[in-house]
């Protein structure tokens, strides 16, 4: 099961671009409090899944 979302292309350039920095904060934040700790990783982790969540948003 599949949803069909369609986006206007200011849409989808508003939702890539929120996203993009939305994961970097992350990233950032993962860093910031230890690269290395748990909860260090897991940021980064959902920062990376947030950034990257438009790649999977086809555009038309």
């Amino acid at each position: 099961m599949t949803a069909n979302v369609e986006l206007t292309e200011r849409q989808y350039r508003l939702l890539d671009t929120t996203s993009k920095l939305v994961g970097l904060v992350l990233v950032a934040a993962g860093l910031d409090v230890g690269g290395s700790t748990l909860a260090g990783i897991a940021l980064a982790v959902a920062g990376t899944a947030c950034a990257t969540a438009t790649v999977f948003i086809t555009n038309e």
